[in-house]
């Protein structure tokens, strides 16, 4: 098996590498949305940030793709307010249903519990709290589908992919499912990327920015400090993808932190 997959790697390398860069629109930008390593910045200036620039891609014809379904919970009956119609909202719905039932089946109740250590550290109290700053990713963008993990979307807009929030298996199924760019909100300093999608790493947390710039590629800390608007800031993170879409190198890829990646399974492996 390993071989036959060393194999087809060579293939795809190989067919990659006889492609010539060429300029494409906007239009043609799949940009995958992540959060993670969140803190009491990241509700308030970067995922916010990262709405308006969504807000301003779907407007000109790109897709955005939203994931992380244990990220929602709580907040789901919001978001489905922004689907396109009761269809999407009611696929989008049953995602988060399964993905309780799944918690459930091992005891857990995630509403009313806590995140993770590494939010509460950063001052998160709840599962809804974290969830309420996570969809503020994509603005008041309308959520057209919702997809299987690491489908690749079929219509153009923002669309829902279910999938975990731990970093390696989100990043893999964006990147499965098309996403040529991802940009990625940490509030404590994530620093990781994709082996072969840019990620571009956004911080509102002036602390880790001071800490992390060599990792860290954009920094939205006058959003808290009330010396930029989240308007401004959204635009400044716009204008920072078209550059990194342009082939302008991230701090990970510099660094060659881009190691990381998973696929996300439901069930035994056979």
């Amino acid at each position: 098996t390993t071989a036959k997959g060393v194999r087809a790697a060579q293939h795809m390398a190989i067919a990659a590498s006889r492609i010539v860069r060429v300029e494409c629109p906007v239009s043609e930008l799949i940009l995958g949305l992540k959060c993670g390593s969140s803190d009491t910045t990241s509700g308030l200036a970067s995922n916010p940030a990262v709405g308006v620039a969504v807000e301003r891609l779907v407007a000109e014809g790109g897709t955005a793709i939203l994931g992380e379904v244990t990220e929602v919970i709580g907040a789901e009956h919001l978001l489905a307010k922004q689907c396109r119609d009761e269809g999407v909202a009611r696929d989008l719905l049953k995602l988060v249903e399964r993905m309780e039932s799944r918690v459930k089946a091992m005891g857990v109740d995630m509403r009313g519990g806590q995140p993770t250590p590494g939010n509460i550290k950063g001052g998160l109290t709840t599962i809804e709290e974290k969830s309420l700053g996570a969809i503020a990713k994509i603005g008041a963008t309308v959520l057209q589908a919702v997809y299987e993990y690491a489908q690749a979307p079929k219509v153009k807009g923002l669309v829902f992919m279910d999938s975990p929030g731990r970093e390696p298996e989100l990043l893999t199924g964006m990147a499965a499912a098309g996403a040529n760019l991802i940009v990625f909100t940490t509030g404590r300093g994530a620093p990781q990327g994709f082996p072969f999608v840019p990620v571009v790493k956004v911080t509102g947390n002036e602390l880790t920015w001071n800490r992390l710039q060599d990792h860290m590629d954009l920094s939205v800390h006058g959003v808290m400090e009330g010396e930029e608007s989240l308007k401004q800031a959204g635009a400044r993170l716009y204008e920072k993808l078209l550059e990194t879409a342009s082939g302008v190198e991230t701090k990970a890829e510099v660094s060659g932190y881009v190691q990381a990646m998973d696929i996300y399974v439901t069930g035994p492996v056979i």
